[in-house]
């Protein structure tokens, strides 16, 4: 009688870890098929959103109003941010990294001098929207709000000829722009490249008044996530730049990981992060994405900290307040 529960437990058991299995294949099997990516294709999939949210991961998507009707290949046009080159900036490192906190948000650590989610439209200008974002609020906090302008993303668009405008641009490059060169208001030289197209480049103020620029004192990368955070709560948001696959951008809530089965890249992306924590014990990145409010949790959004998810602790850029 025992042989025969034996036996009868070891069948019970072969049979649950074939069913198991076989969930397992045709999960992977419907994420291949969901990674099959023609430009034409409308980059939101209920299928996606529905299997994703059935998982039970650290994150939750839904049909984002912000890409209603949006094609991969237009989403592919906003994703400006080139990851293909090298920093050679110098690394900044901190000697003491032992009080950084389990958490921090800059939205609530100088909640008047971080300046509110913006939308970079459909030109692909999100590495300038991070850097000139990430400089104006270094530039409130450095000064305790004396200088508290919201800068022109369209200065870096329009005036950095060493990056493409709306065809993109890379980080290291912006950096060394607003060190050597500095950017305007954005009073005075207002974003209207949004439909894809940048305007000329200016040297006075759209009414005509004198244009003042603010410059950064230095650009640096930074490399550890201990320096990530100690830079952050000593100085201000920074700007990173990391890959976008199609899951992305059915992001709702939760911490931001993307699927295993995910291998074909959209392109790169730079956004600011403003803060980490951790959500049911995953720690995080908080960030301020530049595509408007009516995406992820206001504009903002959770990624897994770390792992170098997506490369996003990979290509880190920040500076100095110019005095």
């Amino acid at each position: 009688m025992a042989n025969i529960r034996i036996r009868l437990f070891a069948r019970m058991k072969a049979a649950f870890t074939l069913v198991v299995l076989s969930l397992v294949v045709c999960q992977a099997f419907a994420g291949f098929e969901q990674n099959i990516i023609n430009d034409d294709d409308l980059i939101l999939d209920q299928a996606l959103v529905d299997s994703i949210n059935s998982a039970q991961g650290s994150w939750k998507a839904e049909m984002s109003p912000r890409f209603q009707g949006v094609t991969v290949r237009e989403v592919k046009a906003l994703l400006g941010t080139d990851l293909s080159v090298e920093s050679n900036l110098p690394v900044h490192s901190y000697d003491d990294v032992s009080d950084v906190p389990a958490s921090f948000d800059a939205t609530t650590q100088w909640p008047d001098f971080i300046h509110p989610i913006r939308n970079q439209e459909q030109c692909g200008s999100c590495w300038a929207f991070a850097a000139s974002e990430v400089l104006s609020d270094r530039y409130g906090i450095a000064t305790n709000g004396s200088e508290n302008a919201v800068l022109s993303p369209e200065s870096l668009v329009s005036c950095d000829k060493t990056d493409m405008g709306c065809q993109g641009g890379n980080l290291n490059n912006a950096w060394n722009f607003l060190r050597d060169t500095g950017i305007t208001t954005d009073k005075c030289f207002p974003y209207t490249a949004g439909g894809g197209n940048a305007p000329a480049c200016q040297s006075t103020c759209t009414d005509g008044s004198a244009m003042k620029l603010y410059k950064s004192a230095d650009a640096y990368n930074l490399k550890s996530v201990a320096d990530i955070q100690k830079d952050i709560m000593t100085n201000g948001p920074v700007e990173a730049g990391f890959t976008v696959y199609k899951s992305f951008m059915s992001y709702k809530s939760g911490v931001y990981t993307k699927h295993w089965y995910e291998f074909s890249a959209l392109g790169g992306h730079a956004v600011k992060i403003v803060g980490w924590g951790t959500e049911d014990k995953t720690d995080y990145w908080l960030i301020a994405n530049s595509w408007g409010p009516t995406w992820g949790l206001e504009g903002f959004f959770k990624i897994k900290r770390g792992v170098n998810e997506c490369g996003i602790e990979s290509q880190v850029y920040a500076g100095h307040v110019s005095a």
